[in-house]
């Protein structure tokens, strides 16, 4: 059973589908600079926070404790005034400077303070009592600043002493750095929101004005191109690829160069704070990594099959689906379940692998993480200890661990993404580019439809669908107004093109057709669309009223005039009984038969009132008995009308005023009903075979 199968978003050319991008952005180029500038910035400022918040912590950590150099200032002030007193009772020529005073220090307490003496520090004086006070609580205290044997005591001390030693919290300079922090951080939030908003306009004006583009292109495009593109490629470009674009672009061109911002300005930021424990940081984290990488290049193929797989199994489900009654009526259905299981098995695993894969790697990289902090946290104790760093030191990096692993995988994710915006770029403008319909600036010739007698010929009309494939070959014929004209012949014999070609949906290779005299050549397609009024094999009503679908593309046409032409068609009684009458909803969803839809767009017609009628197959769809009352329409339809009548059930042409048969793009016969028949030729073998049992 065939399959869709679905291609991977990969772009043929990124970087040209990107530049392109870039230059169609027009008036929004300026803005995504900008939104770009914007990012950059909040991102700069991002990877200066940890910085700043790093002198924030060390301000409040220096004003929770005591002051160790003060404590050693007066420790050796003291020391400065007793010795010489030890020394001139202790003259000895025989000890050095150093040995006399250290043989001070080990003296005990009561021996020391005979020695002491009042001296003054920074302008406060030290009594003996509050030395020897000093000197008492420091001999049995652990001097190390911060254990449970100082702090307990530091209330104990002189208020002279203790002015100088005890914690004080510089508030002036925590104010002020607190306040930079602030406006950084508020800044980065400012810079943040206004990005986001920008690229939303961004993103959503620039889909706006693709899917304007796209529509006008469609009207541009020769009818040539929707006969060799699928209806569901084109509507996808225009819903799928376009939406892919402005979603995307809005939420991850800027996300990708904040991300390179944050990688690189943490790196740089790392090294200005500290290069040892930016080198721990950057270590700790390349080993993890580069494990990932592994990780996710071997999830990576996975992920394509998935898709591959995914869009197997959806056009499995549509062909059964859209099929449905054909699946039953043959007993299809084990052989189709069959397929499913077995597709969907498939599917099963590549996301079980996809799925495991690319799962671990959130724990790798919260693992990487924590491997930092615990590096980040042991090296700078370490540094702490020797006195090389504050303790703001390791929040600050604690900070930039997180700032230098998680960019790493956004990027990726970013430039992933950037290539669905190529691929999606590509298929827009590979549609934009297509060869449009052949310029009517220079047409200036106008027929009124009010005044056209209705006459056209076809002299020497070639076309071919592909170039040096000729399928009209030599096409001759000449109408008169108001005739009845049949076309008839096999399926390929090119009649539905000889209408193509004269509603100018197709450009003729050679030769030429004339309507009252005028080329249609010097007429544009808007012009000989206006003559026309067609009804197809295929009907088509829009979601709406009645009124919307029969008064399409016109206005002013009053009830009055509409319930004339619908009970002229016959469909009066039909629109009645709907809930609403003119006003009714209808539209292709609707329970309404082949045969209502066909009296509707019949009616639609009339509404259209051209000098000109063409029905394509207009009864082939429907049957006998409503085929009657359509005929019954078409024929009052084609009053006082030049009348094209394509039709492969040949009773319903045996009142045409002219039979045009066609045959590998030729007319072989030409004549009325009982003509073809007497000449007994290709007419009559096809009339007859339609009537053999």
């Amino acid at each position: 059973m065939p399959r869709h199968n679905m291609n991977t978003e990969r772009s043929k050319d990124f970087k040209g589908s990107i530049l392109r991008l870039f230059k169609s952005l027009d008036k929004w180029r300026f803005l995504l600079i900008i939104s770009i500038l914007l990012s950059s910035f909040a991102a700069v400022l991002s990877t200066i926070a940890p910085n700043r918040l790093a002198g924030v912590t060390d301000v409040i950590s220096d004003g929770i404790k005591p002051n160790t150099e003060a404590l050693k200032d007066i420790s050796e002030e003291i020391v400065a005034t007793a010795v010489p007193n030890y020394l001139l009772e202790h003259n000895d020529p025989s000890l050095g400077m150093n040995q006399l005073i250290e043989n001070y220090l080990v003296l005990p307490l009561d021996e020391k303070t005979k020695y002491l003496e009042g001296f003054t520090y920074k302008d406060v004086y030290f009594s003996i009592e509050d030395q020897i006070q000093f000197l008492t609580i420091m001999s049995d205290t652990d001097l190390s600043m911060g254990s449970d044997g100082f702090l307990p005591k530091l209330d104990q001390l002189p208020e002279s002493i203790k002015s100088f030693i005890e914690p004080k919290m510089n508030t002036s300079e925590l104010k002020r750095r607190s306040l930079i922090l602030a406006i950084i951080y508020l800044l980065n939030s400012i810079f943040t929101y206004a990005e986001g908003i920008i690229m939303a306009y961004v993103g959503i004006g620039f889909s706006k004005k693709l899917r304007s583009d796209i529509s006008l292109k469609i009207n541009r495009l020769p009818l040539r191109y929707f006969d060799r593109h699928e209806t569901g490629d084109v509507l996808s470009r225009v819903t799928n690829d376009v939406d892919t674009i402005g979603i995307n672009l809005s939420n991850n061109v800027t996300s990708l160069f904040t991300n390179i911002t944050l990688f690189l300005g943490s790196i740089v930021m790392m090294f200005i704070t500290n290069w040892i424990m930016a080198l721990t940081a950057i270590a700790a984290s390349v080993f993890g990594f580069l494990f990932s990488f592994i990780l996710l290049k071997k999830s990576q193929k996975y992920f394509i099959q998935r898709q591959e797989e995914l869009g197997k199994l959806n056009g499995h489900i549509e062909e059964i689906y859209s099929g449905h009654n054909v699946v039953k009526a043959y007993n299809g259905e084990k052989e189709a379940l069959k397929e499913f299981d077995t597709i969907n098995k498939r599917l099963y695993m590549c996301n079980l692998k996809s799925q495991f894969l690319s799962g671990i790697m959130q724990p790798i990289m919260g693992f990487i993480g924590n491997i930092g902090y615990v590096a980040v946290c042991v090296v700078g104790a370490l540094l702490v200890m020797n006195h090389q760093i504050g303790f703001g030191v390791i929040v600050a990096f604690m900070i930039y661990v997180r700032l230098f692993t998680n960019p790493l995988s956004r990027i990726a994710q970013s430039l992933t993404t950037m290539q669905s915006i190529a691929a999606a770029g590509e298929r827009v403008f590979e549609f934009m580019d297509e060869a449009e319909l052949s310029s009517q600036k220079s047409l200036t010739k106008k027929l009124d439809k009010n005044s056209v007698k209705g006459n056209i010929e076809f002299k020497n009309v070639k076309f071919g669908y592909d170039e040096g494939k000729n399928i009209i070959k030599n096409f001759t014929a000449s109408v008169s107004s108001g005739e009845k004209i049949a076309i008839v012949g096999p399926t390929g014999a090119g009649k539905t093109t000889m209408v193509n070609l004269l509603m100018k949906f197709y450009e003729i290779n050679d030769g030429d057709i004339l309507i009252d005299g005028v080329s249609i050549k010097d007429l544009t397609r808007e012009n000989i669309h206006d003559l026309f009024v067609m009804v197809l094999q295929d009907t088509w009503l829009f979601d709406g009223s009645i009124r919307e679908n029969l008064v399409f593309n016109h206005k002013k046409v009053s009830d009055d005039i509409l319930w004339s032409i619908c009970k002229n068609v016959g469909v009066d009684h039909f629109i009645k009984t709907l809930p609403g009458g003119l006003d009714a909803s209808v539209g292709e969803s609707n329970m309404i038969s082949s045969g209502q839809k066909q009296l509707l767009t019949i009616a639609r017609g009339m509404v259209e009132d051209a000098p000109f009628l063409i029905l394509d197959e207009a009864t082939s769809n429907v049957d006998t008995r409503t085929e009657e009352l359509v005929q019954k329409a078409m024929d009052k339809l084609m009053v006082g009308r030049t009348s094209f009548i394509i039709a492969h059930r040949l009773s319903t042409i045996k009142n045409a005023n002219l039979i045009l048969v066609m045959d590998n793009g030729n007319i072989i016969e030409q004549g009325t009903h009982e003509e073809l028949l007497k000449k007994n030729g290709f007419y009559a073998k096809l009339y007859r075979s339609q009537f053999q049992k």
